[in-house]
């Protein structure tokens, strides 16, 4: 069976937009590294609005923003400021802690921006969680693109199809963007021990199962082909399996639940850094 489970996207209304969350589900937490998935949008805004996430903290991961249409500003308590376009990848590893807001950037306001995307987080791994906080921004010409007879792919992270990206991750990751007409054909490989494709517009057929919009298939270990039953965005995701599970509490994973409460007790004290410019924050949930 090339498909062994269907998730679907539940809808969560964050203020004025919606997404489509996926992971973490019951049953299954995690694939390879990504612990979090959700499709942000389509939206579309009235002139002046826009997407304003106000500062806010992450440990023990790295957060993975791919847009396919509209823009946002990333600011973060290391000072970084980069409007992350279409085809860009942003990658912020919290490590020990980073904080930082997402906006629509102003000028994109006046005539009523649009947003659709993906925003995922990889977990860190043991060893690993407490690294310095960083950020990365990789622009659309240094990502490896290929063309599998009809269909456009791009490597965002880690290794597939022959191609590495440029994105610097700390544990074996599967990151593709697939672009499919209808009727055209991917097979996807196994050189990694788990994997899943992602739906985010059209739908494709895998092994007898119809995978839609909003629906994500968890790939068994053999060798799987989809194939596009119209014009197709999709997702290639994994990685090599996780050996310990992880904590999840708000924007925080964690090997322990005892990172979880350090981390949970300095934001709520306000021992991150400031985001520059920034004099908003999301207070620690109840």
């Amino acid at each position: 069976m090339s498909i062994v489970q269907v998730i679907d996207g539940r809808e969560r209304d964050l203020g004025g937009f919606a997404v489509r969350r996926v992971l973490p589900f019951a049953g299954r937490q995690m694939v390879g590294p990504f612990i979090f998935f959700d499709h942000l949008g389509p939206a579309q805004f009235a002139a002046g609005q826009g997407i304003d996430v106000r500062p806010h903290p992450h440990i023990g991961l790295a957060t993975v923003t791919f847009l396919f249409s509209g823009t946002l500003e990333h600011r973060d308590n290391l000072g970084n400021v980069r409007e992350i376009r279409p085809g860009d990848v942003n990658w912020m590893t919290a490590g020990r802690g980073i904080a930082h807001s997402e906006r629509t950037p102003q000028a994109a306001r006046a005539a009523g921006p649009a947003i659709h995307g993906i925003q995922s987080w990889v977990a860190l791994p043991d060893g690993q969680e407490d690294v310095d906080p960083a950020f990365a921004h990789h622009p659309v010409p240094k990502l490896p693109r290929a063309r599998h007879g009809p269909v456009e792919l791009t490597v965002i992270a880690g290794r597939a199809f022959g191609l590495a990206s440029p994105v610097a991750t700390l544990w074996p990751t599967l990151y593709v963007h697939a672009q499919m007409p209808a009727g055209s054909t991917l097979v996807m490989p196994v050189e990694h021990t788990e994997r899943a494709l992602y739906v985010a517009e059209g739908a494709v057929e895998v092994g007898g199962t119809r995978l839609v919009a909003g629906q994500m298939g968890v790939l068994g270990a053999t060798e799987s082909t989809a194939t596009a039953l119209g014009a197709t965005r999709a997702m290639l995701l994994g990685g090599e399996r996780f050996p310990t599970p992880r904590h999840l509490y708000w924007n925080f994973v964690a090997s322990t639940p005892e990172r979880i409460e350090d981390a949970k007790e300095r934001w709520r004290q306000q021992q991150f850094a400031r985001v520059p410019n920034e004099t908003e924050f999301i207070p620690l949930p109840s």
